[in-house]
Protein backbone atom coordinates (compact mmCIF):
# COMPACT_ATOMS: atom_id res chain seq x y z
CA UNK A 1 0.00 0.00 0.00
CA UNK A 2 1.32 3.49 -0.83
CA UNK A 3 2.51 5.76 1.80
CA UNK A 4 1.27 8.74 2.52
CA UNK A 5 3.57 11.66 2.05
CA UNK A 6 5.23 14.11 4.97
CA UNK A 7 3.74 17.42 5.01
CA UNK A 8 6.01 19.97 6.45
CA UNK A 9 5.49 23.07 7.20
CA UNK A 10 7.26 26.37 8.10
CA UNK A 11 7.50 27.38 12.15
CA UNK A 12 8.98 30.61 12.30
CA UNK A 13 7.71 31.11 15.95
CA UNK A 14 6.24 28.89 18.76
CA UNK A 15 2.61 29.91 17.37
CA UNK A 16 3.05 29.23 13.77
CA UNK A 17 4.70 26.09 15.26
CA UNK A 18 1.52 24.96 17.25
CA UNK A 19 -0.84 26.01 14.41
CA UNK A 20 1.00 24.12 12.05
CA UNK A 21 0.70 20.56 13.86
CA UNK A 22 -3.38 22.02 14.73
CA UNK A 23 -4.09 22.12 11.04
CA UNK A 24 -2.21 18.82 10.13
CA UNK A 25 1.10 19.45 9.48
CA UNK A 26 3.38 15.37 10.09
CA UNK A 27 6.32 17.89 10.71
CA UNK A 28 7.55 21.28 11.07
CA UNK A 29 11.08 22.87 10.26
CA UNK A 30 12.27 25.54 12.22
CA UNK A 31 16.05 27.21 13.22
CA UNK A 32 17.91 29.46 15.50
CA UNK A 33 18.75 32.95 14.17
CA UNK A 34 22.74 32.66 13.82
CA UNK A 35 22.80 29.52 11.77
CA UNK A 36 20.40 29.14 9.35
CA UNK A 37 19.09 30.83 6.71
CA UNK A 38 15.86 33.13 8.31
CA UNK A 39 17.65 35.68 10.09
CA UNK A 40 14.30 36.92 12.15
CA UNK A 41 13.16 33.53 13.64
CA UNK A 42 11.69 33.64 17.07
CA UNK A 43 13.25 31.03 18.12
CA UNK A 44 16.59 30.61 20.12
CA UNK A 45 18.57 27.59 21.90
CA UNK A 46 16.23 28.63 25.00
CA UNK A 47 12.79 27.99 23.22
CA UNK A 48 13.98 24.91 20.70
CA UNK A 49 13.86 22.52 23.77
CA UNK A 50 10.22 22.98 24.21
CA UNK A 51 9.18 23.07 20.79
CA UNK A 52 10.64 19.60 20.47
CA UNK A 53 9.36 18.20 23.60
CA UNK A 54 5.92 19.73 22.15
CA UNK A 55 6.05 18.40 18.94
CA UNK A 56 7.23 15.19 19.76
CA UNK A 57 4.52 15.18 22.54
CA UNK A 58 1.82 15.00 20.10
CA UNK A 59 3.50 12.56 17.61
CA UNK A 60 4.56 15.03 15.34
CA UNK A 61 8.74 15.37 13.78
CA UNK A 62 10.81 18.65 14.07
CA UNK A 63 13.37 19.47 11.92
CA UNK A 64 16.34 22.04 12.47
CA UNK A 65 17.56 24.34 10.25
CA UNK A 66 21.59 24.44 9.80
CA UNK A 67 21.69 25.43 6.02
CA UNK A 68 23.61 28.62 6.07
CA UNK A 69 26.84 29.11 3.77
CA UNK A 70 29.54 29.07 7.12
CA UNK A 71 32.27 31.66 7.24
CA UNK A 72 35.16 30.55 10.01
CA UNK A 73 33.04 32.46 12.35
CA UNK A 74 30.01 30.40 12.19
CA UNK A 75 32.96 27.02 12.56
CA UNK A 76 33.31 28.41 16.31
CA UNK A 77 30.09 28.21 17.04
CA UNK A 78 29.27 24.57 15.86
CA UNK A 79 30.67 22.68 18.72
CA UNK A 80 28.30 24.39 21.19
CA UNK A 81 25.15 23.71 18.30
CA UNK A 82 26.56 20.34 18.19
CA UNK A 83 25.68 19.76 22.13
CA UNK A 84 23.03 21.24 22.23
CA UNK A 85 21.81 19.15 19.32
CA UNK A 86 23.06 16.10 20.97
CA UNK A 87 20.59 17.08 24.02
CA UNK A 88 17.81 18.03 22.32
CA UNK A 89 17.02 15.80 19.73
CA UNK A 90 15.40 16.75 16.77
CA UNK A 91 14.32 14.84 14.43
CA UNK A 92 16.31 15.45 11.76
CA UNK A 93 19.17 18.43 10.92
CA UNK A 94 18.78 20.37 7.34
CA UNK A 95 22.23 21.25 6.28
CA UNK A 96 23.90 22.72 2.56
CA UNK A 97 27.03 23.31 3.69
CA UNK A 98 29.48 20.14 2.99
CA UNK A 99 31.83 21.30 5.71
CA UNK A 100 28.88 21.48 8.20
CA UNK A 101 27.52 18.23 6.93
CA UNK A 102 30.57 16.47 7.90
CA UNK A 103 31.11 18.41 10.95
CA UNK A 104 27.46 17.33 12.59
CA UNK A 105 28.09 13.30 10.86
CA UNK A 106 30.96 13.32 13.31
CA UNK A 107 29.71 15.02 16.49
CA UNK A 108 26.00 13.62 16.25
CA UNK A 109 26.14 10.74 14.06
CA UNK A 110 22.19 9.21 15.26
CA UNK A 111 20.74 12.47 14.62
CA UNK A 112 19.73 12.41 10.54
CA UNK A 113 20.60 14.85 8.16
CA UNK A 114 18.86 16.74 4.98
CA UNK A 115 20.69 18.01 2.70
CA UNK A 116 18.79 21.36 1.99
CA UNK A 117 17.44 22.91 -1.18
CA UNK A 118 20.45 25.36 -1.06
CA UNK A 119 22.85 22.63 -1.81
CA UNK A 120 21.47 22.59 -5.77
CA UNK A 121 20.61 18.83 -5.73
CA UNK A 122 19.39 18.40 -9.26
CA UNK A 123 20.19 14.83 -10.35
CA UNK A 124 20.48 11.40 -9.21
CA UNK A 125 23.68 11.55 -9.51
CA UNK A 126 23.67 14.05 -6.89
CA UNK A 127 21.84 11.94 -4.70
CA UNK A 128 24.00 9.30 -4.17
CA UNK A 129 26.64 11.46 -3.63
CA UNK A 130 24.65 12.77 -0.67
CA UNK A 131 23.43 9.42 0.42
CA UNK A 132 27.24 7.89 0.19
CA UNK A 133 28.04 10.87 2.57
CA UNK A 134 25.29 9.58 4.97
CA UNK A 135 22.19 12.07 3.95
CA UNK A 136 18.88 10.35 4.46
CA UNK A 137 16.38 12.88 2.95
CA UNK A 138 17.39 15.59 0.01
CA UNK A 139 15.32 18.30 -0.58
CA UNK A 140 15.75 18.81 -4.40
CA UNK A 141 15.97 22.51 -5.54
CA UNK A 142 13.45 24.11 -7.30
CA UNK A 143 14.48 23.72 -10.48
CA UNK A 144 14.38 20.37 -10.79
CA UNK A 145 11.73 19.19 -13.10
CA UNK A 146 8.80 16.84 -12.15
CA UNK A 147 9.99 14.38 -14.54
CA UNK A 148 13.42 14.36 -13.37
CA UNK A 149 12.22 14.18 -9.73
CA UNK A 150 10.52 10.97 -10.98
CA UNK A 151 13.56 9.53 -12.57
CA UNK A 152 15.60 10.62 -9.32
CA UNK A 153 12.73 8.95 -6.99
CA UNK A 154 13.22 5.67 -9.05
CA UNK A 155 17.43 5.35 -9.10
CA UNK A 156 17.71 6.56 -5.58
CA UNK A 157 15.04 4.38 -3.88
CA UNK A 158 17.13 4.19 -0.55
CA UNK A 159 16.62 8.03 -0.02
CA UNK A 160 14.41 9.87 1.08
CA UNK A 161 13.30 12.68 -1.68
CA UNK A 162 11.51 16.11 -0.35
CA UNK A 163 9.98 18.97 -3.05
CA UNK A 164 8.32 22.14 -2.00
CA UNK A 165 4.73 22.46 -3.62
CA UNK A 166 4.29 25.68 -2.60
CA UNK A 167 5.63 29.28 -1.50
CA UNK A 168 7.63 32.16 -2.37
CA UNK A 169 10.21 31.36 -5.34
CA UNK A 170 13.69 32.97 -5.03
CA UNK A 171 14.77 34.40 -8.34
CA UNK A 172 18.54 32.43 -7.91
CA UNK A 173 19.43 29.20 -8.30
CA UNK A 174 17.85 27.68 -5.08
CA UNK A 175 18.30 30.36 -3.06
CA UNK A 176 21.54 31.20 -3.61
CA UNK A 177 21.19 34.81 -4.02
CA UNK A 178 23.82 37.69 -4.64
CA UNK A 179 21.91 40.42 -5.72
CA UNK A 180 20.36 41.22 -2.10
CA UNK A 181 24.34 41.53 -0.59
CA UNK A 182 25.36 43.32 -4.10
CA UNK A 183 22.13 46.21 -3.58
CA UNK A 184 21.69 46.15 -0.22
CA UNK A 185 24.25 44.93 2.22
CA UNK A 186 22.25 42.33 3.43
CA UNK A 187 23.48 38.64 2.65
CA UNK A 188 20.27 36.10 1.28
CA UNK A 189 22.35 33.72 2.06
CA UNK A 190 22.90 34.25 5.87
CA UNK A 191 18.70 34.64 6.90
CA UNK A 192 18.98 38.54 6.02
CA UNK A 193 17.20 39.16 2.68
CA UNK A 194 16.51 42.48 1.54
CA UNK A 195 14.00 41.20 -1.66
CA UNK A 196 15.81 43.03 -4.17
CA UNK A 197 14.37 41.07 -6.60
CA UNK A 198 11.01 42.31 -6.61
CA UNK A 199 12.11 46.11 -6.51
CA UNK A 200 11.04 48.33 -8.87
CA UNK A 201 13.89 48.61 -11.57
CA UNK A 202 14.24 51.51 -14.37
CA UNK A 203 16.06 49.76 -17.38
CA UNK A 204 18.31 51.94 -20.19
CA UNK A 205 20.03 50.89 -23.31
CA UNK A 206 23.39 51.98 -24.38
CA UNK A 207 24.26 52.22 -28.24
CA UNK A 208 27.53 51.90 -29.57
CA UNK A 209 27.21 54.71 -31.40
CA UNK A 210 26.16 57.23 -28.72
CA UNK A 211 27.75 55.51 -25.67
CA UNK A 212 27.45 58.71 -23.49
CA UNK A 213 23.13 58.75 -24.31
CA UNK A 214 21.12 56.39 -22.29
CA UNK A 215 17.67 54.69 -23.91
CA UNK A 216 15.30 54.26 -20.52
CA UNK A 217 13.34 50.50 -21.33
CA UNK A 218 9.23 51.36 -20.27
CA UNK A 219 6.94 48.61 -19.72
CA UNK A 220 4.11 50.39 -18.59
CA UNK A 221 3.69 53.39 -15.86
CA UNK A 222 4.33 51.01 -13.39
CA UNK A 223 7.55 50.19 -13.84
CA UNK A 224 9.12 46.84 -14.87
CA UNK A 225 9.58 44.28 -12.68
CA UNK A 226 11.72 41.77 -14.55
CA UNK A 227 13.03 39.47 -11.61
CA UNK A 228 9.28 39.22 -9.35
CA UNK A 229 8.31 35.73 -9.03
CA UNK A 230 5.36 34.84 -8.63
CA UNK A 231 4.65 32.39 -5.49
CA UNK A 232 4.94 28.40 -6.24
CA UNK A 233 1.56 26.23 -5.71
CA UNK A 234 1.63 22.98 -7.07
CA UNK A 235 -1.91 22.47 -5.92
CA UNK A 236 -3.43 21.73 -9.42
CA UNK A 237 -0.65 19.08 -10.06
CA UNK A 238 -0.79 17.74 -6.63
CA UNK A 239 -2.44 14.21 -8.08
CA UNK A 240 0.75 13.27 -10.20
CA UNK A 241 3.08 13.85 -6.70
CA UNK A 242 0.69 11.74 -4.76
CA UNK A 243 1.20 8.73 -7.44
CA UNK A 244 4.50 9.09 -7.94
CA UNK A 245 5.43 8.45 -3.54
CA UNK A 246 7.35 11.75 -3.42
CA UNK A 247 8.43 11.15 0.52
CA UNK A 248 8.01 14.47 2.15
CA UNK A 249 5.93 18.00 0.78
CA UNK A 250 7.55 21.30 1.97
CA UNK A 251 5.87 24.50 2.19
CA UNK A 252 7.83 27.58 2.37
CA UNK A 253 7.44 30.81 4.25
CA UNK A 254 8.88 30.49 7.89
CA UNK A 255 8.58 34.56 7.89
CA UNK A 256 5.15 34.16 7.16
CA UNK A 257 1.85 34.12 9.78
CA UNK A 258 0.09 31.20 11.60
CA UNK A 259 -2.43 32.62 9.26
CA UNK A 260 -0.96 31.87 6.35
CA UNK A 261 1.01 28.00 7.94
CA UNK A 262 -2.64 27.34 8.66
CA UNK A 263 -4.27 27.87 5.60
CA UNK A 264 -1.68 26.01 3.62
CA UNK A 265 -1.71 23.28 6.06
CA UNK A 266 -5.57 22.67 6.13
CA UNK A 267 -5.26 22.75 2.27
CA UNK A 268 -3.09 20.19 1.76
CA UNK A 269 -3.80 18.14 4.74
CA UNK A 270 -7.25 17.58 3.28
CA UNK A 271 -6.17 17.28 -0.45
CA UNK A 272 -3.59 14.57 0.37
CA UNK A 273 -6.36 12.94 2.57
CA UNK A 274 -8.85 13.39 0.34
CA UNK A 275 -6.53 11.64 -2.67
CA UNK A 276 -5.15 8.84 -0.89
CA UNK A 277 -9.49 7.67 -0.21
CA UNK A 278 -10.24 8.15 -3.33
CA UNK A 279 -7.97 9.10 -6.44
CA UNK A 280 -10.39 8.80 -9.06
CA UNK A 281 -12.88 11.41 -7.75
CA UNK A 282 -10.62 13.70 -6.38
CA UNK A 283 -10.43 17.24 -8.20
CA UNK A 284 -7.61 20.22 -7.08
CA UNK A 285 -10.42 23.22 -7.35
CA UNK A 286 -11.71 23.55 -4.18
CA UNK A 287 -8.51 23.03 -2.40
CA UNK A 288 -7.20 25.73 -4.72
CA UNK A 289 -10.07 28.05 -3.62
CA UNK A 290 -8.99 28.10 -0.35
CA UNK A 291 -5.38 28.80 -1.11
CA UNK A 292 -6.67 31.50 -3.41
CA UNK A 293 -7.73 33.23 -0.52
CA UNK A 294 -4.53 33.50 0.61
CA UNK A 295 -2.14 36.98 -0.21
CA UNK A 296 -0.06 36.02 -3.11
CA UNK A 297 1.97 37.54 -6.00
CA UNK A 298 -0.06 35.37 -8.65
CA UNK A 299 0.86 31.18 -8.51
CA UNK A 300 2.79 29.50 -11.07
CA UNK A 301 3.78 25.90 -10.94
CA UNK A 302 7.40 26.90 -11.68
CA UNK A 303 9.66 24.68 -12.98
CA UNK A 304 7.41 21.68 -12.87
CA UNK A 305 7.34 20.62 -16.84
CA UNK A 306 10.59 21.84 -17.21
CA UNK A 307 10.50 24.91 -19.04
CA UNK A 308 10.53 28.78 -17.70
CA UNK A 309 7.68 30.48 -18.90
CA UNK A 310 6.26 33.96 -18.74
CA UNK A 311 3.49 33.12 -16.31
CA UNK A 312 6.14 32.47 -13.81
CA UNK A 313 7.27 36.01 -13.75
CA UNK A 314 5.00 38.83 -12.37
CA UNK A 315 4.95 42.10 -14.10
CA UNK A 316 2.27 43.85 -12.80
CA UNK A 317 3.42 44.28 -9.06
CA UNK A 318 5.65 43.32 -6.17
CA UNK A 319 3.37 43.02 -3.75
CA UNK A 320 0.91 40.13 -2.49
CA UNK A 321 -2.75 40.68 -3.39
CA UNK A 322 -6.04 39.22 -2.30
CA UNK A 323 -9.67 39.40 -1.56
CA UNK A 324 -9.80 37.79 2.05
CA UNK A 325 -6.94 38.59 5.35
CA UNK A 326 -6.06 37.06 8.32
CA UNK A 327 -8.58 38.40 10.62
CA UNK A 328 -8.11 37.08 14.29
CA UNK A 329 -7.06 33.96 16.07
CA UNK A 330 -9.03 32.49 19.17
CA UNK A 331 -6.52 32.57 22.53
CA UNK A 332 -8.02 31.09 24.81
CA UNK A 333 -12.08 29.82 25.96
CA UNK A 334 -13.24 31.45 28.84
CA UNK A 335 -16.63 29.46 29.87
CA UNK A 336 -18.69 32.06 28.14
CA UNK A 337 -16.96 33.20 25.61
CA UNK A 338 -13.84 33.34 23.19
CA UNK A 339 -11.08 35.74 23.11
CA UNK A 340 -9.87 36.32 20.02
CA UNK A 341 -6.77 38.48 19.21
CA UNK A 342 -7.44 40.81 16.61
CA UNK A 343 -4.93 41.84 13.57
CA UNK A 344 -8.25 44.08 11.52
CA UNK A 345 -10.30 46.81 13.20
CA UNK A 346 -13.59 44.83 13.76
CA UNK A 347 -16.61 46.40 13.90
CA UNK A 348 -20.34 45.40 15.16
CA UNK A 349 -22.11 43.46 12.45
CA UNK A 350 -19.16 42.13 10.87
CA UNK A 351 -18.29 38.55 9.53
CA UNK A 352 -15.71 36.69 10.96
CA UNK A 353 -14.98 33.57 8.96
CA UNK A 354 -13.23 31.13 11.35
CA UNK A 355 -11.43 27.77 9.53
CA UNK A 356 -12.15 24.76 11.82
CA UNK A 357 -8.63 22.53 11.78
CA UNK A 358 -10.91 19.41 11.63
CA UNK A 359 -13.07 20.42 8.73
CA UNK A 360 -12.82 21.92 5.64
CA UNK A 361 -15.95 24.01 5.60
CA UNK A 362 -15.60 27.64 6.80
CA UNK A 363 -17.47 28.91 9.55
CA UNK A 364 -19.46 32.11 9.80
CA UNK A 365 -19.66 34.26 12.82
CA UNK A 366 -21.32 37.44 13.14
CA UNK A 367 -20.21 39.98 15.67
CA UNK A 368 -23.44 41.10 17.08
CA UNK A 369 -21.85 43.31 19.27
CA UNK A 370 -17.56 44.04 19.85
CA UNK A 371 -16.44 43.69 23.39
CA UNK A 372 -12.83 44.70 24.27
CA UNK A 373 -11.01 41.98 26.14
CA UNK A 374 -9.39 44.57 28.43
CA UNK A 375 -11.97 46.26 29.85
CA UNK A 376 -14.49 43.61 28.85
CA UNK A 377 -16.99 46.91 27.50
CA UNK A 378 -18.97 47.16 24.30
CA UNK A 379 -17.88 49.47 21.97
CA UNK A 380 -18.81 50.38 18.30
CA UNK A 381 -15.80 48.83 16.92
CA UNK A 382 -12.01 48.22 18.22
CA UNK A 383 -8.66 47.94 16.32
CA UNK A 384 -5.55 46.18 17.07
CA UNK A 385 -3.80 49.11 18.39
CA UNK A 386 -2.43 47.50 21.55
CA UNK A 387 -0.13 44.60 21.55
CA UNK A 388 -2.37 41.48 22.36
CA UNK A 389 -5.81 43.55 21.85
CA UNK A 390 -8.63 40.75 21.90
CA UNK A 391 -12.11 41.16 21.83
CA UNK A 392 -14.58 38.61 23.41
CA UNK A 393 -16.65 37.01 21.20
CA UNK A 394 -20.15 35.22 23.28
CA UNK A 395 -20.43 31.02 22.68
CA UNK A 396 -24.26 32.37 21.65
CA UNK A 397 -22.70 34.19 18.31
CA UNK A 398 -21.48 30.81 17.22
CA UNK A 399 -24.95 29.33 15.78
CA UNK A 400 -25.42 25.06 14.90
CA UNK A 401 -22.08 24.70 15.45
CA UNK A 402 -20.51 22.56 18.26
CA UNK A 403 -17.93 24.94 19.83
CA UNK A 404 -15.36 21.78 20.42
CA UNK A 405 -14.43 22.46 16.41
CA UNK A 406 -12.95 25.75 17.59
CA UNK A 407 -10.10 24.98 19.85
CA UNK A 408 -7.31 27.01 20.75
CA UNK A 409 -5.24 28.77 17.90
CA UNK A 410 -8.50 28.52 15.21
CA UNK A 411 -7.81 31.28 12.91
CA UNK A 412 -10.55 34.07 11.12
CA UNK A 413 -10.23 35.99 7.75
CA UNK A 414 -12.52 38.83 6.87
CA UNK A 415 -12.79 40.00 3.24
CA UNK A 416 -10.24 42.68 2.67
CA UNK A 417 -12.96 44.87 1.60
CA UNK A 418 -14.34 45.05 5.25
CA UNK A 419 -11.07 45.42 6.65
CA UNK A 420 -10.52 49.20 8.54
Amino acid sequence: MMKKPELLLPAGTPEALKTAILYGADAVYAGVPSLSLRAKTAFDEGTLADAIKETHGLGKKIYLTLNLFSKNDDVEKLDDFAALIDRLAPDGLIVSDPGVFMFMREKVPHIPLHVSTQANVGSWLTVKFWRDLGAKVCVLSRETSFAETKEIKRLCPDVKIEMFVHGAMCMSYSGRCLLSAFMAGRSANRGKCAHACRWNYKLYLQESERPDEFLPIEEDARGSYILNSRDLCLMPKLNEILAAGIDLLKIEGRNKTPYYVAQTARAYRQAIDDWFENPEAWHYEKYQAELDTLQNRGYTSGFFDGVNTPEMQNYDSTQSTGAWRNAGVIRKWRDDAAEVVIYQKITAGDVLTFLPPKSFAPVDVKIERVIDGFTEREVPALAPGKAGQFILIPKSFFKNVTLDAFPELTVARMPCGLVG
